[in-house]
């Protein structure tokens, strides 16, 4: 089988590119793909490369890793407050594994279907094996959620609990010692992250600025801070943990694992205080947890964490690339 036969078996007739779909001219099969953007809206772009046993371990399910590849990509969407509409994807393969390829595409077909996200083309090539998907969406220029609108004296919002997805990560290098049930909790947070795209486009006209935690909430609460040129301050005493985090860890680690472990493709939110209880019962109709975490300030010195009222002593603020 070479490369337009994979091409065409696991994923132009495995159900990802339907023969028409809205906005689509021509998907996959030529040099470009010929897209329609609907009228007055941004064209929103973004694209992750998703390595073997660095961001994923390289003999999980292929399945789940299909799965994960497509979610984490759409989470950046949800923090632009984008629909999703079309995405492309590059795989690196070291063989041709039909079954691994089966199992993968069956994986990134259900985030596909469930998302209404079509793949329009992409590129397969031999190597060491690596996950490259980039995402179209789209978006009203005045609801486009962008790191450097950001203000002082704004309230600090995430969604759902934080940390569950690096305790998963801990038992990747047999570092947790938990029970099956929690193990499972944390598996699926890690596999199965939650992009919260109808909800970003829900909070979109209340928020001044947000961001997904992917390399933890302080490191990307950061790129707000920089962009907006800010400060934030944040009390760890308030960040919303699982039950099974709590359970499986002490409480300085199930903290730090909140803080900066990443992987949660939770949303971080500023809200203005002028909008907070319409916020809230927003969240609350969505039925949504949000948990108010900080404020932000015109101090422009970064992120700092307090814990119990004094300055936090942490290990690292979050994940690093290099």
């Amino acid at each position: 089988m070479n490369e337009f036969d994979l091409i065409k078996r696991y994923f132009q007739n495995g159900g990802l590119t339907p023969p028409v779909a809205d906005g689509i001219e021509l998907g996959i099969g030529d040099d470009c793909a010929l897209l329609y953007p609907s009228a007055d809206r941004l064209l929103a772009v973004s694209m992750d490369t998703l390595v073997a046993d660095v961001h994923f371990p390289a003999q999980a399910d292929p399945a789940l890793i299909g799965e994960r590849a497509l979610r984490v990509n759409l989470s950046d969407l949800a923090a632009c407050g984008a629909k999703p509409r079309w995405f492309t994807l590059a795989l690196t393969l070291p063989d041709m594994d039909k079954g691994w390829l089966a199992g993968f595409s069956q994986g990134l077909l259900r985030v596909a279907r469930e998302y209404d996200v079509h793949l329009v083309g992409g590129d397969t090539t031999k190597g060491p094996l690596s996950i490259t998907v980039q995402v179209h969406g789209e978006v009203e220029p005045k609801l486009a959620l962008r790191r450097d609108r950001a203000s002082a004296a704004e309230l600090i919002y995430v969604s759902g609990t934080l940390g569950d997805a690096a305790a998963a990560v801990k038992s990747f290098s047999g570092e947790l010692n938990t029970d099956e049930q929690s193990l499972q909790h944390f598996l699926n947070r890690y596999y199965h992250p939650v992009p919260r795209v109808q909800e970003a486009q829900t909070f979109a006209p209340m928020l001044s600025a947000a961001v997904d935690i992917s390399d933890g909430l302080l490191a990307d609460l950061g790129h707000i801070c920089e962009r907006s040129n800010i400060g934030a301050l944040v009390d760890l005493d308030r960040l919303p943990l699982s039950s099974a985090l709590i359970k499986s860890f002490d409480e300085k680690s199930a903290v730090q694992l909140a803080a900066s472990g990443g992987d949660d493709y939770e949303l971080c939110m500023l809200v203005p205080q002028t909008v907070q209880q319409q916020f809230e019962d927003a969240a609350a109709a969505l039925g949504l947890q949000v948990s108010l975490v900080g404020h932000t300030t015109n101090q422009h010195q970064g992120v700092k964490a307090l814990f119990r009222g004094a300055p936090a002593e942490l290990e690292s603020i979050g994940y690093q690339h290099f």
